[in-house]
Formats: C-alpha cells, sequence, structure tokens
C-alpha cells in the first residue's frame, strides 16, 4: 500500500557542511526510513480485523503489541526496500528527499536498520502475540523486500498486482493475533486488498509515469495507454467489490458492513468509470484527474475496514 509524499518533489535537502547531521534530523531521518504515512494504511487493516475475529472487543493489550509489531515489521521492510531502491530514489522526483538521497542515513547504516527491525519484530511477534503471526509479519517483510523490490518491480508491469500481497498480509496478521488460526473471513478480506491494491496505486503511478520511465520502471501506465490502465482499474474495480461482498451470504458480517461496502463500492466504481470515459476521450494532464481515485481509494479502504470493526456490535 501507498501514500503521495507530502514534500515538494525535486527539492533535495542536503547534510551540513562538514559531514554534520543535528541528532533532531537523524532522528526524523531513520522514521522516515520507515514510511510512517504507508504504514497507517496497513494499521488500518489489521486492528479492524482483530475486532471481527473477537466478535467485540478484543484484548487492548494484544491490539497494542500486534499495532507495534506491525509498525516494526513494515518498517523494517520499508528501510530495505529504501536500501535496495536507493539508485532510482536518486533519479525520481517523488522519492529524491529520502534520507538516504539527501546523505543523512547512510546506506550502511539503512541496512543495519533495516534487518534490525526485521529481526525485533518477529521476534516481538513470537514472544508477545504468538508464533503463526511472527510467521506471517516475516513472510509479508520478506516478500515486499525480494519478490517484490528486488524481483518484480524492475521486470514486469505487473509488479504491483502480485507485489501487494506483501500489503494484504496484515489482515491476516490481526486475524492470527486473536485466534492463533485462520479463517475464510480472513481470506476474503485478504483478497480485498489483493484486488484494491492495483486500482488504488495505478493512479497514481498515471500521474508519476514520466519518474518511473527516466529509471526505467515499468509500471503499467508507463508501458500502456490510459485507456488500457483505467480499463484494468476498472475490471479489477468490479472483482474487489464484488469479493467485499461475500462476507455477510458466509455469515461473517451483518447490514451494517453490507451498506458501507455497497455505498462506499458504488461511489469506487462511479469513480473508476468516469476515470475509463475520460481517458477514451483522450484527455490527458490535469483534467484526466486520475488523482480522484487514488485519494478516494484510500478513504474507500478506511471506511470499509471501520465498517469491519463496527458490525460486530451491531448484529
Amino acid at each position: 500500500m501507498t501514500a503521495v509524499e507530502s514534500r515538494p518533489a525535486g527539492v533535495a535537502l542536503t547534510p551540513s557542511p562538514g559531514g554534520h547531521r543535528p541528532f533532531g534530523a537523524r532522528v526524523k531521518a531513520f522514521v522516515a526510513l520507515t514510511k510512517p504515512r504507508i504504514i497507517e494504511l496497513l494499521l488500518i487493516t489489521t486492528v479492524p480485523v482483530m475486532f471481527l475475529a473477537a466478535q467485540g472487543v478484543p484484548d487492548l493489550w494484544l491490539v497494542l503489541t500486534t499495532t507495534i509489531g506491525g509498525y516494526l515489521s513494515a518498517g523494517g521492510a520499508n528501510a530495505l526496500n529504501m536500501y535496495i531502491d536507493r539508485d532510482i530514489d536518486a533519479l525520481m522526483d517523488r522519492t529524491s528527499q529520502r534520507p538516504l538521497v539527501t546523505g543523512m542515513v547512510s546506506p550502511r547504516e539503512c541496512l543495519a536498520f533495516g534487518i534490525a527491525l526485521a529481526v525485533i519484530s518477529t521476534v516481538w511477534f513470537g514472544l508477545l502475540v504468538n508464533w503463526l503471526s511472527a510467521a506471517l509479519s516475516l513472510g509479508a517483510l520478506l516478500f515486499y523486500v525480494v519478490v517484490y523490490t528486488m524481483i518484480l518491480k524492475r521486470r514486469t508491469s505487473q509488479n504491483i498486482v502480485w507485489g501487494g500481497i506483501a500489503g494484504c498480509m496484515p489482515v491476516l496478521i490481526g486475524w492470527s493475533a486473536v485466534t492463533n488460526s485462520m479463517s475464510w473471513a480472513a481470506v476474503i478480506l485478504f483478497a480485498v486488498i489483493f484486488f484494491w491494491t492495483p486500482p488504488h496505486y495505478w493512479p497514481l503511478s498515471m500521474k508519476v509515469k514520466d519518474d518511473y520511465a527516466r529509471v526505467g520502471v515499468p509500471m503499467l501506465p508507463v508501458i500502456a495507454s490510459n485507456r488500457v490502465v483505467a480499463r484494468q482499474i476498472v475490471l479489477y474495480s468490479w472483482v474487489m467489490v464484488a469479493v467485499s461482498l461475500l462476507l455477510t451470504p458466509l455469515g461473517y458480517t451483518g447490514w451494517f458492513y453490507t451498506a458501507v461496502a455497497v455505498l462506499t463500492g458504488g461511489f469506487w466504481l462511479w469513480e473508476a468509470h468516469a476515470l475509463l470515459s475520460r481517458a477514451k476521450s483522450g484527455v490527458t494532464g490535469g483534467k484526466l484527474k486520475e488523482m480522484r481515485l487514488f485519494h478516494w481509494s484510500i478513504t474507500y479502504v478506511s471506511l470499509l475496514f471501520v465498517a469491519v470493526a463496527v458490525d460486530p456490535f451491531l448484529r
């Protein structure tokens, strides 16, 4: 899962003359390595699933330990991602202020930091949550770093489709933290995030495709027309909404979740088809309004998973 950098693109910060790097700035840089805004989205899908698994309020200490473990694991994965991608990050406008690019953190420090977080998070999950959650967390980290970042990202336009599996894992981790097992409910929500990820990320990729083209990363918008990308977005969107509605007939959720899923999914489909209509008309630039769907995708997943957490109290 992704979030737009809030800092101005293309403006790099440099350490003070003589190599001096203020302590406060260094701390902020290490925090930035974990990509906190992306982790926010991961936690939005973790905690509500714990409420669904518990059919009410889960043990709050368990929620806290799972949340901390999830942050440490995802933070380690993100730091290792920045270590591997530091060459292309230096050439892309939207990543030009990342800590390795500015020199606020050295590559060796970043690598050690990422590995340390990976080890600590795995042990944390194992000792304070359970070892199933620890295995799922480590699996998600390795999948993101090795399969997505090292293998898929620079080789195929399907990178975000299959690489997005790592972003689906917090759903399974949240469920396993409460039950120490798996369930079809967790699998369905995993599938929702799987089909959500491409139509969430492709609009952003359409906006910054020149960045990706410059560094040779074959995101779908780089190698295909806006019409083709929009058509794929619509296809994945329909599957995502359909999958999100499976929870209710299988008995895992009730009327409240269903209502939220129908309303938010319906608006998503409206936006996706509107984007396709503009792309078919040959609209480009700002008038394409591809970021409307990107921003709505974040709202959508937030509202849907809040409904997952609230629904058990209304049944």
